[in-house]
């Protein structure tokens, strides 16, 4: 399995499918292994994280890591958690902010690599793009009502607010973010951290 998904890994990386769309050069960023026990599903790169090749390495990232209580280390290690956004490409500038990712990326590439990371046990679900796509018609009216039904949710899944600095206002208009489903969501995450196949899984 790894070595399908290495070479998937290397199928993405060389993508252009998008190419004719963008007035910059596709750069395909994400992380990935067979072995990852979290998965952010995010949106698609911003320009910072476009120019660096790093995903969230910019405000959004740090914002992110303290959400989760996680060092850099364990954010960037791929063998503990995969980071697979909507659009894997910077899809550009709008006229109020970033472009929405481009829909052909998901259609291509998400299902053939989310059948390879069967270790995944718990994933968050970052912005309006990837809830609509993971949890489909069990999403609320909005953003806001699907977020604090949370805990209604399977337990491996968990709806986030972008943690843009855009998105400043939206926090501070529901503390219950910071106070409900971000120690819950901690917990969670060093649960999955920590989890190790049964000796007797052929996972």
């Amino acid at each position: 399995m790894t070595k399908e998904l290495n070479v998937l890994k290397k199928e993405i990386s060389n993508c252009q499918i998008c190419s004719e769309y963008f007035s910059h050069t596709p750069r395909p960023i994400f992380q990935l292994s067979s072995k990852a026990t979290i998965l952010i599903a995010g949106q698609a790169p911003g320009r910072k994280v476009h120019e660096s090749g790093i995903p969230f390495a910019d405000p959004s990232g740090d914002r992110l890591r303290n959400w989760m209580g996680i060092s850099k280390a364990e954010f960037y290690d791929s063998n503990k958690i995969a980071i697979l956004p909507m659009g894997f490409c910077y899809p550009g500038k709008g006229k109020s902010g970033d472009l929405p990712p481009r829909q052909e990326c998901a259609l291509t590439w998400r299902n053939k690599t989310l059948k390879l990371m069967p270790k995944v046990q718990l994933t968050l679900v970052i912005g309006s793009y990837a809830i609509k796509w993971h949890l489909g018609k069990s999403m609320k009216n909005n953003l806001t009502e699907t977020v604090r039904a949370w805990n209604t949710y399977p337990s491996s899944i968990i709806p986030l607010p972008h943690p843009s600095p855009r998105n400043n206002i939206w926090l501070s208009k529901h503390s219950w973010f910071e106070s409900e489903v971000l120690p819950a969501m901690r917990e969670k995450i060093q649960c999955a951290l920590k989890w190790r196949p049964r000796a007797d899984s052929n996972g």
